[in-house]
């Protein structure tokens, strides 16, 4: 993840007439504002940002570098040569940009347009010759460390192969001939129509995002027509799948699924799949939208609320032998209900104990600010609802309470200082420095507990910002046992600039800044920056969960510490961690959930550096026939193991006694009121627009969905169970000792 994504903002699609040769539109050059621009947006960074690199010629080859990387990731249009040539520059980007020289820059795009042009029309040209798909050769479609093309005729064999394996992949779906032509031929005219499309605003971005970005991730500038969809997309209500989406120049993919949403309630979508085609209604044609803007793509998945669009995906990691599966989703907005705080009671049952759970589901920090300016005495807020929620629990009799905060991305500092006051007397609960060199600790000011039995707090990769404030907080006072994966590592503050405001003729029309400011410190002293927060009981991570997260940046800024905090700690859990783990190695070794994922993560290890596929039809099918196979084998062991009349005794049996989200379902007669399908993320670690029209089909998915088993969340409880007998236990034999003092005295 990185400024990427908000580059290709503004792509727009644009169909050709016809299937002829394409023409390279007229030369891009730079305005004036775009040097003012530019000469500004240094004096703020070296003014402003938190930890802003020296702009001198060690970060000019990284800027010149990145920028070609936005331009031709996969290496499928610059020659060996070209790249050459643009070494002269290497030393001198920074110069450029201090002195708004943009010339350089947009010389190096005008060349890119030409050489998308020419391969455009050798695709085209390709595209009307005979394939023989029974020879054996492979195509290599992931070509980002790659070496460069030397010459057109070595890069006219890559394309070959490319229209070759994109060809193949529609047949493979029992496209007719004709149909694979016109699908192919659009979408090649697509992509080149979206480049010559760009005008002077969009390139000085893609550029000033290649300087920025090199120096931190987080740091990005939005040209004034992407400011004003952002604006736009932030307030509006957007009736679609609850999905914020991404784009990589090619493919559209998800970056973030909306807790609540459409997608989200469906369950098919993950984090990272490739859409390749859409869909209009329960049955029908598949409009391709590889190649396409996303925010073509973002128009084509939009529609009336309860109208039904399908999604013809892959998954990140799958090459083009894979399969795309058929997601049907029915169009809605997100309701508010939905993405606030849930709970469900369980109760464990393991060993002759039992125990009643209660697991608080935390989608986001959440604050209705409007409402509470407005004085209305029901606003909503993470911590009012949980409040509620905690009572509920007391109510119940709960023996232990479990904060789920997996995938929430953050949200409200504020909330996130208040809800860890519901589970301590008051103290610090994070602290900031800012680029100024200022120190701060916000703290929780009301004495009040609300809660103070037995607490876990469960977490993954995707738990970001204020989730790993809340979680550090609850580790540091040793409140809470925190389980799950490492945390995302996103320890920094940002805020959004207006250049208009920097300037005196405010009349002038200029983008807006977005600039890491602050640094957030847990009270230890240490910071959840790059490192984020590491679980006390560690369970198996994801396939592939190494690519996300702050670390994943060469760019981000390093761990680093401050003095600690003056706090009183809750408990140590040291003696009890230790007890816990034991319990959980021994449970692993007979959890058939977690020998799948160790399984799964063995397959991803063994095949995640693949990246050639096989332009032979029978050896492309053989392969989806063994992923296919594969998959089924897993889901019949799954299912006859939860069929399984006795369980095993260290797993022992859980059971939902209470889910708060029953009452959210919605009925098929009834549509309700829900949110939206596009937002923005981080004004540029996401994007979200998407649409265009193209093949057709209209196959359908004979999948059968597995019956979802949350194991992690099974562990969890588990764990928690165990925690509360070692509680009790430690208290029978307090209470033993003191009646033998007593006797012996």
């Amino acid at each position: 993840m990185n400024n990427r994504p908000i580059i290709l903002l503004l792509l727009s699609v644009f169909w050709l007439a016809s299937a002829s040769a394409v023409v390279v539109e007229k030369t891009v050059n730079p305005s004036p504002k775009h040097q003012q621009e530019s000469k500004l947006l240094v004096q703020l960074m070296d003014k402003f940002h938190y930890k802003s690199k020296p702009l001198d010629d060690a970060l000019s080859g990284k800027i010149l570098d990145e920028y070609i990387s936005v331009l031709d990731p996969n290496k499928m249009y610059f020659l060996s040569t070209d790249i050459a040539d643009f070494e002269q520059w290497r030393t001198e980007m920074d110069d450029f940009i201090k002195a708004g020289d943009l010339k350089p820059a947009y010389q190096i795009f005008n060349l890119f347009k030409e050489r998308v042009s020419t391969r455009t029309n050798h695709a085209l040209e390709v595209l009307n010759q005979p394939f023989d798909f029974s020879k054996e050769e492979t195509y290599r479609w992931n070509r980002k460390k790659a070496e460069w093309a030397m010459t057109d005729k070595a890069l006219d064999e890559i394309w070959r192969k490319k229209v070759k394996n994109d060809y193949l992949s529609l047949k493979l779906l029992d496209k007719e001939t004709d149909d694979i032509k016109e699908t192919l031929t659009k979408r090649y005219q697509v992509m080149d129509k979206r480049i010559n499309n760009l005008k002077s605003d969009d390139v000085f971005q893609y550029f000033i995002n290649a300087y920025l970005g090199s120096v931190e991730p987080h740091t990005g500038y939005m040209s004034p027509i992407t400011s004003e969809n952002f604006e736009l997309n932030m307030s509006l209500s957007l009736e679609g799948i609850g999905a914020v989406l991404m784009n990589d120049g090619e493919y559209t993919q998800i970056n973030t699924i909306v807790k609540g949403g459409p997608a989200d309630l469906e369950g098919s979508l993950q984090k990272g799949d490739k859409i390749l085609a859409v869909g209009q209604g329960s049955e029908g044609s598949f409009d391709d939208v590889i190649g396409w803007g996303i925010e073509d793509v973002v128009q084509l998945i939009r529609g009336e609320k309860g109208s039904t669009v399908r999604l013809r995906i892959i998954g990140e990691d799958d090459g083009p032998e894979t399969i795309p599966k058929i997601v049907k989703i029915v169009r809605d907005k997100v309701k508010l209900e939905q993405q606030a705080a849930q709970y469900k009671i369980l109760e464990v049952k393991e060993g002759g104990a039992e125990h009643k759970i209660g697991v608080i589901d935390l989608p986001t920090f959440y604050l209705d600010f409007a409402a509470l300016r407005s004085g209305e005495a029901d606003y909503r807020s993470t911590t009012r609802d949980v409040k509620k929620i905690l009572k509920t629990f007391k109510d119940e009799n709960v023996d232990g309470v479990v904060v789920d905060l997996r995938n929430n991305g953050g949200g409200s500092l504020i909330e996130a200082i208040n809800l860890s006051g519901l589970f301590i007397k008051r103290g610090p609960v994070v602290q900031t420095k800012t680029s100024f060199g200022k120190k701060d600790v916000k703290k929780d000011v009301d004495p009040r507990i609300e809660w103070d039995g037995p607490m876990m707090v469960m977490v993954n990769h995707f738990s970001a910002s204020a989730s790993e404030i809340f979680a550090a907080a609850m580790q540091d006072y040793g409140r809470a046992v925190v389980v799950g994966n490492q945390t995302y590592g996103k320890g920094t503050v940002q805020n959004v600039m207006k250049l208009a405001d920097y300037i005196e003729d405010d009349e002038q029309e200029l983008g807006q800044l977005k600039m890491t400011m602050g640094q957030f410190f847990r009270i230890n002293g240490g910071s959840t920056q790059n490192r984020g927060v590491i679980p006390d009981i560690e369970f198996p991570a994801s396939p592939g969960a190494d690519k996300y997260g702050e670390s994943a940046y060469d760019n981000a800024l390093p761990w680093s510490s401050i003095a600690p905090s003056d706090y009183n700690v809750f408990a140590d859990l040291s003696d009890e961690i230790v007890y816990l783990k034991k319990r959980f190695n021994e449970r692993s070794k007979v959890n058939f959930e977690f020998d799948f994922l160790k399984k799964e993560n063995q397959l991803y290890e063994a095949h995640k550096d693949d990246l050639t596929v096989s332009l032979s039809a029978e050896a492309r099918q053989q392969k989806a026939k063994e992923r296919e196979d594969r998959k089924e084998q897993r889901k019949e062991k799954r299912k006859a193991l939860l069929e399984a009349s006795e369980p095993d005794p260290l797993l022992g049996e859980i059971t939902v006694l209470v889910d708060s989200t029953d009452d959210l379902e919605v009925k098929e007669d009834e549509p309700s009121e829900t949110e939206d399908s596009v937002t923005e993320k981080d004004s540029q670690d996401g994007e979200q627009k998407v649409a265009d029209n193209a093949d057709a089909s209209d196959e359908e998915s004979d999948d059968e969905e597995e019956a979802f088993v949350d194991f992690r969340l099974h562990e969890s409880v588990r764990i928690l169970s165990d925690l509360i007998d070692f509680n009790q236990q430690r208290l029978v034999a307090k209470q033993d000792k003191s009646k033998d003092t007593a006797n012996n005295e």
